[in-house]
């Protein structure tokens, strides 16, 4: 691909990746990759969470639940070893790839011929990876530059996502948290620091996050 045509692919990418809501975003990255990337039929991500267990989300067919599903299961293909082992696995014709036997005969019943696995993102307790399919025999021989750049894009889409998702949550903790002190000044009659350090040592004494306590407190308080 020449470099104009990349640059060109570059800015619509920007455009169609524009981070939001993470589900969200996860489902825009699927469609753009099927939309963006030659030769791509489908396309879903896989998330290898930190207990082990693997997770298909924002697929673009229904027939990718199945077949990723096998995957895991048998843990074998493209997807699960660009998720727990590899940065990127490509088998452009499935059928006679002697890496994934008995996957193989799964896809292909699917009418799936090839392949390729791009690792998306290295979270503290979660790892997700780009699943492409193709219903034809030699598909992603040469991803090459488009590839890498589509999973610089998605992978800072995510990043973004994540931030924002996170940072709501530390807002919604903080407004729960506040609430809960309130409660506990009124009650029992104490200052703002000591209701505070109340929650705290019935947090630490239960050993249950604060939030959780405050959580708790305001739906009884409600109730």
């Amino acid at each position: 691909m020449n470099d104009d045509k990349l640059l060109a692919v570059a800015q619509s990418l920007m455009t169609t990746l524009t981070p939001g809501d993470l589900d969200h975003t996860l489902s825009r990255i699927t469609a753009a990759a099927v939309e963006a990337l030659p030769e791509t039929d489908y396309a879903s991500i896989t998330i290898l969470h930190a207990d082990g267990r693997l997770e298909t989300v924002a697929p673009t067919n229904d027939v990718l639940w199945g077949v990723d599903a096998a995957q895991y299961e048998l843990r074998e293909g493209p997807c699960y070893q660009a998720a727990a082992d590899a940065v990127h696995v490509v088998s452009p014709d499935l059928a006679r790839d002697e890496r994934f036997p008995r996957y193989a005969v799964s896809a292909v019943a699917a009418g799936l011929r090839a392949q390729a696995g791009i690792r998306l993102f290295d979270a503290p307790k979660s790892r997700g990876a780009l699943n492409l399919y193709a219903e034809t025999v030699g598909a992603f021989s040469d991803l090459g530059a488009l590839g890498e750049l589509f999973r610089h894009q998605a992978a800072m889409a995510i990043d973004y996502a994540r931030e924002i998702h996170d940072l709501r949550e530390a807002v919604q903790t903080r407004t729960m948290i506040g609430t809960a002190v309130g409660i506990v000044m009124e009650r029992y009659h104490l200052t703002d620091d000591r209701a505070f350090a109340f929650l705290t040592r019935l947090s630490q004494d239960g050993n249950i996050k604060l939030r959780e306590i405050a959580r708790r407190l305001i739906a009884a308080t409600q109730g």
